[in-house]
C-alpha cells in the first residue's frame, strides 16, 4: 500500500516528542537523534531541544512541541506547524538513551528512543585505510557496515571488477558487480543527503574486457536479425597507464590501429535504499546504485538522498573507459583503486542523485522509460537552480531552455539513466 509523505513525514516527527532525564542534573538541550517504531517499521529524525529549567521545547522540521519535564520523566505535546496536532509523548532516560512511548494521530500506540549523536574523536577529520575482505552484490540495510566514518572523513580502499577479479587476477567473488562496502557514516539520517568527493580513481591493473556486441532492445529487429556475432573474437583490453589509452590484446584486422582514450570511472555508487528494500547490485534508481554515468569520475562530487541511518554507502564497479549508454552491457571493465570524502548536508534532500565537476551540475533521472528518465532528471535539474539560485518557474525556464544538456548514462540495465546539466559558466552571472 502507498503511503503519502505527508503521512510517513507526520509519523516521523513523533520520535521528536518523548523526553526523559537523569534527575534534574541531566539538561536536554541540544540535537538528538530519534527513532520510533510503529508497526515494527523505524522512522528516523533529527530533533534539537531547548531545556530551560524543566520547560521542554523544540523543533523538528515541520513539527514543534513543548511540555514540561518533572523528575526524571518529561512530558510533550506535540503539534505541526499549522496548529495540528500529532501526538502526546512520555519517556525516561536511562544511561544517556531516552525510551518512551507515545499515542500519535489519536491513539495510536508507539514506542520510541533517542541518543545523542556520534561525537568525532579528537583530532582533525581522518584518513581511513580499509582493505576488503568480502564483497556484496545488492545494494541493502541489510549488510553490516564495513567501517564507521565520520563527515569529513576520508577513505581509501579498491574494487573487483564486475567479474570479481582484484588487480593481481585473483577471483575473490562472483559475477554481478561485486561491491565495496557498506561504509556507515556517522550523523547521517533520513532526509539527509550524503555527499562524496571522489579524490582519486585510478587503474590498479592493465588489464579489462569489454562486451561485443550491441544490446538487442537498443537496434531495430531487423538489424538485430542480421547480426552475426564473430566466431572465437576476445574483447580483452590491454591498458598503458602512462599513454592514456586502451587497444584490444587481440585484435581483427580492421581493428589493429583502434585504440580508446582512459577514463577511469565508477558504474555502481549508491547508499541502501528505502524501507527494507534490496536491490542487485545491476539495479539503479534514487539511491543510485548501478548509475554507469562515465561523468563519475575523478574529482566529481556526488550527492545522494539518505534512507536509513548512516546511509551506508556502496562502491564498485569499476569502467577504464565507458561510451555513453554502456550500449553492449559491459565497458572496459576492472578493479579500481578509490578514495573518497564524505560529507553529510543535514535535513536537506533530493529525489535523484545529483553530481558537480569543476564545469557542471548535473542532475540524474533513473525511470522505466526513455521519456520518464528525461522528465525526472529536467525536474530534478529545473529544483536545483530554484534552490540554490532562487530561481522561479519561468526563470528556470528560460535558463534551461537555453543552456541545458542531456547525456544518456544507462540504456541497457533494469531502468534508464539519463542526466540533464548545465555548465557552471552559463550560471555564474546568476551569482551577482
Amino acid at each position: 500500500m502507498y503511503f503519502p509523505r505527508w503521512r510517513t513525514e507526520r509519523f516521523a516527527w513523533v520520535s521528536v516528542l518523548v523526553l526523559p532525564v537523569i534527575g534534574a542534573a541531566e539538561n536536554l538541550s541540544g540535537t538528538w537523534e530519534f527513532t520510533i517504531m510503529r508497526f515494527g517499521e523505524p522512522m528516523v529524525r533529527r530533533a534539537t531541544l531547548q531545556d530551560a529549567g524543566g520547560k521542554i521545547s523544540g523543533t523538528s522540521r515541520n513539527v514543534k512541541f513543548e511540555g514540561t519535564m518533572q523528575g526524571e520523566t518529561v512530558k510533550l505535546e506535540a503539534h505541526f506547524l499549522n496548529g495540528r496536532p500529532l501526538g502526546s509523548f512520555s519517556g525516561t532516560l536511562l544511561e544517556g538513551v531516552m525510551i518512551g512511548t507515545a499515542k500519535v494521530f489519536g491513539d495510536q500506540p508507539a514506542t520510541w528512543t533517542a541518543k545523542r549523536p556520534a561525537q568525532r574523536p579528537p583530532g582533525m577529520p581522518t584518513t581511513r585505510r580499509f582493505t576488503p575482505r568480502a564483497f556484496y552484490r545488492a545494494f541493502s540495510s541489510s549488510i553490516e557496515p564495513v567501517m564507521h566514518v565520520h563527515a569529513g572523513d576520508t577513505v581509501t580502499t579498491w574494487t573487483v571488477d564486475a567479474g570479481g577479479v582484484d588487480a593481481n587476477g585473483t577471483r575473490r567473488s562472483l559475477g554481478g558487480n561485486p561491491l565495496t562496502g557498506p561504509f556507515y557514516i556517522e550523523g547521517a539520517l533520513p532526509g539527509d543527503t550524503l555527499v562524496v568527493k571522489f579524490n582519486r580513481i585510478r587503474l590498479n591493473r592493465d588489464s579489462a574486457e569489454s562486451g561485443d556486441s550491441i544490446a538487442s532492445d537498443r537496434v531495430t529487429p531487423d538489424y538485430f536479425k542480421e547480426v552475426k556475432p564473430l566466431e572465437k573474437f576476445e574483447s580483452q583490453w590491454r591498458l598503458d597507464r602512462e599513454r592514456g589509452t586502451a587497444v584490444l590484446a587481440h585484435p581483427t584486422e580492421r581493428l589493429k590501429n583502434f585504440s580508446v582514450k582512459l577514463d577511469p570511472m565508477l558504474g555502481c555508487v549508491g547508499v541502501a535504499p528505502p524501507g527494507n528494500q534490496s536491490f542487485q547490485s545491476g539495479h539503479l534508481g534514487s539511491f543510485g546504485g548501478n548509475m554507469d554515468y562515465n561523468q563519475i569520475r575523478e574529482g566529481v562530487t556526488l550527492y545522494l538522498p539518505v534512507y536509513h541511518t548512516g546511509a551506508l554507502l556502496f562502491v564498485g564497479d569499476g569502467h577504464a573507459a565507458e561510451g555513453d549508454g554502456e550500449l553492449t552491457g559491459d565497458a572496459l571493465e576492472t578493479s579500481m583503486d578509490v578514495e573518497f570524502t564524505v560529507n553529510v548536508v543535514q535535513d536537506q534532500s533530493s529525489d535523484m542523485p545529483r553530481a558537480e565537476n569543476a564545469d557542471y551540475l548535473m542532475a540524474m533521472g533513473v525511470g522505466n522509460s526513455l521519456d520518464e528518465a528525461v522528465q525526472l532528471a529536467t525536474t530534478e535539474l529545473a529544483r536545483w537552480l530554484e534552490r540554490d539560485y532562487k530561481l522561479n518557474s519561468t526563470e528556470t525556464a528560460v535558463v534551461l531552455g537555453t543552456s541545458v544538456r542531456y547525456d544518456i548514462a544507462e540504456l541497457v540495465d533494469p531502468k534508464v539513466n539519463v542526466v540533464a546539466k548545465i555548465s557552471k559558466s552559463a550560471l555564474a552571472p546568476l551569482r551577482q
